[in-house]
């Protein structure tokens, strides 16, 4: 939906957008991203956490944003100090997530009729033991249904699964930075019916 790119052959399953530190800023601009640090990582980082909008060659443009922005910060920690820790870290926590099979498991899969968005919520709290974030698409003018676009996980810098709500003194999660066309991703409503499509159309 994003207007002007060559988005080719979108995956059919859910992919990485990044891993944020609540921090939400470029935090170290001398530190460039080197595709070289991560080239044992590249068949994983392509099919995982594949950039579909840039038409580039090596395709690398999203991958050095997400270090430009949230990798810089989040390499003050020691398991994420470097490019290789932060994106293969990322790919492995994809992996532990196994977001795609689990909600296979729980029967929710891309579908023309409408879920509701609190048997979504309570199918993967009831599996992971955490409530995620999950961001939607608000409806289009005259639509009343909802587009499911993003689900987010919340880590302690340990690395454990935590509930995605405010800690106590903590600023909110970090909110999404990905505008699909003008429309902004934002938390899914509770009462609107959900669409979960097979492809952006």
């Amino acid at each position: 939906q994003m207007g002007a790119n060559d988005c080719q052959d979108p995956p059919e399953y859910w992919t990485i957008h990044g891993l944020w530190p609540d921090k939400n800023q470029e935090c170290n601009r001398t530190w460039h991203f080197n595709v070289t640090e991560i080239k044992d990582l590249l068949p994983d980082m392509r099919h995982y956490w594949p950039d579909v909008l840039h038409a580039s060659l090596n395709r690398t443009e999203f991958w050095k944003h997400e270090w430009d922005k949230h990798g810089t910060c989040a390499a003050t920690l020691e398991v994420l100090n470097s490019q290789k820790k932060y994106f293969g870290k990322a790919l492995e926590l994809y992996k532990h997530v196994d977001l795609n099979s689990i909600l296979l498991k729980a029967g929710i899969k891309p579908s023309s009729s409408y879920y509701q968005m609190t048997a979504i919520k309570d199918a993967l709290t009831r599996f992971y033991g955490v409530t995620p974030k999950i961001q939607c698409l608000p409806p289009e003018e005259g639509e009343k249904a909802q587009t499911i676009g993003q689900i987010e996980f919340c880590f302690t810098k340990e690395l454990q699964l935590r509930n995605c709500t405010a800690l106590k003194g903590e600023p909110d999660p970090v909110q999404a930075d990905l505008k699909l066309g003008t429309e902004e991703l934002s938390l899914c409503s509770d009462t609107l019916p959900t669409y979960y499509p097979s492809q952006v159309q």
